[in-house]
């Protein structure tokens, strides 16, 4: 035992191991010593609190209930900030002010306009009110009467089946109405099922009355929500994209909301004139590599200069340190060593990537690649689509100086603000850096500055369609021919870029919010910056510092701008932008 006990210990001892960069010992920062309060921050703490409270409790979209008690939390909340005294307060407290009132403001439009969208797909769920009044009859804990109980679950189930005996005679409503109206049901069904397993085998008169008609109700419900979505939307596949386009009227509603002062049509001008410069440096870099202005032919070379299988970790360790070390030598952003060394990696799993195809990040970065249970098609377009290049301008994204960092900042700073997040601030940041860092030199070789180009392209492209189908310009095919044609994505990977655009995870704005902000951040640098008003490293700080809001506050906050209790969207950070058609 002895002999193996040294043996172990001597080829233990002959082995190195490579080592990440080490931080400093923990120190706490001394910026908390001046940690402020904002006069605000408990209104809008206690406002969160109540909203949470009633959305707890009224949880069923649909009900009447749910949206009187809404309304009247909106209006009274904005009148308490008619009482409050704004001209007092210091600049902070009126950011906050105004972050309150502009999010109370969008949300009372919004219920009013999900409310009009409701009346559409109700002909379609007229059994919706006594699936809602058993479920909030449970939450008051009023008590039932079994046999009555099982009366009613009987008559609910002759009323699905009416419903749909009636809607295979008359006129098909639109694919999106019956596609929200299946989506509907299917929340219904988990709401009534919710109610059914609170007295299921706890009240033995209810088990016994209700637990056959109520079986009926859940299969007839789980039966139509199937027609509505495949006989009647003709949604069949599994990995069809349907999405549901919200149309001129919530989009302008979200303009609004986020301070953008110009329509979706001017957005995608703009889209398309930043998609042309895209365009012109990708035809120098081709050049370059001596592919002439056949940029597309320089793009497919990049995608085959990806990893082996199996050191997609180290590259992508390697590319999180450089983009670390640039901005902490050049002195562009405080970075702390917490935040440096406290990241961690983990690997995008096959399902994930379906809807994912590139990194995800913030203190985790998800590496996307392929696996051996990929087909070897996949497994080709997973390389191509995460190849060397196109990782390295998505590191300092996903990491430092982008999500990673911002995460970092907004749990140290302003909490009471993350009411407010918004992806201009989230995403725009992180696409700001992409822009500074490729006008100064970080893309070195005509490769690097493809790979940065291609995802700046991309953002471009995000405003484009994702914008032209909210306003039913564009399908979920044309959009992903679009990604393919213009962009060069890989099919597979514009297919999942695309589902994962109108699956429901993302609000509509969010990837027109890429670009957009970035150019809002960008616009501001030249304000403050570039006008030698502000030193650099200050001006990141303190967008950092400001937590996530929409840019025009930001700008605001940082610049001191005067406000006033009425303030409506105004900074124009494109100046005049004439609204022209999307190119396709």
């Amino acid at each position: 035992m002895r002999t193996c006990i040294i043996l172990v210990s001597v080829c233990a001892a002959s082995i190195t191991l490579a080592q990440p960069p080490q931080g400093k010992p923990y120190q706490i920062d001394p910026v908390i010593e001046k940690a402020t309060i904002s006069p605000m921050a408990p209104y809008i703490e206690w406002y969160q609190a109540d909203r949470g409270n009633l959305n707890r409790f009224y949880n069923i979209t649909l009900s009447p209930n749910r949206q009187a008690q809404f309304r009247a939390l909106y209006r009274q909340w904005l009148e308490l900030l008619t009482r409050l005294p704004f001209d007092t307060y210091p600049q902070e407290a009126k950011v906050d002010y105004l972050l309150l009132k502009n999010y109370l403001t969008r949300e009372q439009r919004q219920l009013e306009i999900r409310i009009k969208e409701q009346a559409e797909y109700m002909p379609l769920i007229q059994f919706a009110p006594k699936i809602i009044a058993l479920e909030e009859a449970r939450k008051r804990m009023e008590k039932i009467d079994p046999a009555k109980t099982a009366e009613l679950l009987n008559g609910l189930k002759k009323e699905i089946d009416e419903q749909r005996t009636a809607l295979s005679h008359r006129t098909k409503p639109t694919k999106f109405i019956a596609n929200r109206a299946s989506i509907v049901t299917s929340a219904l069904q988990n709401h009534i099922r919710q109610w059914h397993n609170f007295h299921q085998g706890y009240d033995p008169l209810y088990s016994w009355w209700c637990e056959a008609p109520y079986k009926n109700v859940d299969e007839a419900l789980g039966s139509y929500a199937r027609y509505l979505r495949e006989s009647v939307a003709g949604i069949r596949g599994g990995d069809e994209i349907v999405g549901d386009p919200i149309g001129k009227e919530m989009l302008l509603n979200e303009l609004e909301y986020e301070m953008i002062p110009y329509s979706p049509e001017q957005l995608v001008t703009i889209a398309n004139e930043e998609f042309a410069w895209c365009e012109a440096e990708m035809k120098k870099a081709s050049q370059e590599l001596g592919f002439g202005d056949d940029w597309k032919k320089a793009l497919e070379k990049v995608k085959t200069l990806h990893e082996e299988p199996g050191k997609q970790p180290m590259m992508i360790r390697d590319l999180a340190w450089e983009a670390i070390d640039y901005v902490s030598k050049n002195d562009l952003v405080t970075v702390p060593e917490l935040c440096k060394n406290t990241w961690r990696m983990e690997m995008m799993s096959p399902e994930r990537q379906l809807v994912s195809p590139f990194f995800l990040g913030g203190e985790v970065i998800q590496v996307s690649f392929p696996t051996n249970s990929m087909q070897h098609e996949q497994k080709l377009m997973s390389m191509r689509g995460n190849n060397r290049y196109f990782s390295r301008a998505t590191v300092h994204h996903e990491l430092i100086p982008g999500h990673h960092l911002q995460g970092f900042m907004t749990a140290r700073y302003r909490q009471h603000r993350q009411l407010f997040n918004t992806p201009f601030w989230v995403e725009g940041w992180a696409l700001y850096w992409e822009m500074y860092l490729y006008a100064n030199n970080f893309a070195r070789t005509p490769e690097e500055k493809i790979g940065m180009l291609f995802w700046r392209m991309h953002r471009c492209a995000r405003i484009i369609f994702s914008l032209s189908f909210h306003l039913g310009t564009m399908t979920p095919k044309e959009c992903i021919d679009f990604l393919v044609d213009r962009v060069g994505h890989e099919r597979d990977n514009a297919t999942a870029e695309v589902r994962r655009s109108f699956a429901g995870m993302y609000g509509p704005l969010y990837q027109a919010a890429y670009m957009l902000g970035g150019l809002q951040v960008r616009e501001m640098k030249k304000e403050l910056v570039d006008s030698g008003k502000m030193k650099i490293k200050d001006f990141h700080d303190q967008i950092l510092q400001q937590n996530s809001i929409p840019m025009e506050l930001v700008r605001a906050a940082i610049s001191n701008t005067p406000l006033t209790r009425d303030l409506k969207p105004g900074w124009k950070f494109y100046g005049e932008v004439k609204a022209t058609e999307e190119k396709k």
